[in-house]
């Protein structure tokens, strides 16, 4: 009988097989995924969008400026004369022109130095005569205009 070395075993050099860890990673994805869409309720708002056509010529928007001396200004239609008028007088105003108008629109401005709590005063009135579409406009506008 031939003796049978007992030396050192030849070292094996580990491996990473590529394609299992491919199907692990697919697999993690699919569910991070799945997982993700099952957490997000997708809701659905009703939008009023503006119906075509019109011609402009009855143009019943009112804007309300506020001005930095405490004054406000309204003009009704955007080529209507802006007229001055008291914080007590936009109520009754803001009220017959809802009573007036079938849609009554409201844009909010005010000129460069007015203060805030002006514009929010004019925002409250607007909501407490019920108008629903208003307007607060980002950028400054001489007093008056």
């Amino acid at each position: 009988m031939d003796a049978i070395e007992s030396g050192p075993s030849p070292v094996r050099k580990a491996r990473i097989e590529i394609i299992p860890l491919i199907d692990v990673i697919f697999f993690l994805l699919a569910t991070f995924v799945l997982f993700t869409l099952s957490l997000e309720k997708i809701r659905i708002l009703d939008v009023d969008l503006p119906k075509a056509g019109g011609d402009g010529k009855d143009d019943t928007t009112v804007y309300l400026q506020a001005a930095a001396d405490g004054t406000y200004y309204w003009k009704q239609g955007s080529d209507g004369v802006a007229e001055l008028i008291t914080e007590p007088e936009i109520r009754p105003r803001l009220q017959r022109y809802v009573r007036s108008t079938g849609v009554p629109r409201v844009f909010i401005r005010s000129d460069r130095q007015a203060k805030f709590g002006a514009g929010i005063l004019v925002l409250d009135e607007v909501r407490r005569a019920g108008i629903k579409q208003v307007a607060v406009e980002t950028i400054t506008s001489g007093t008056g205009r």
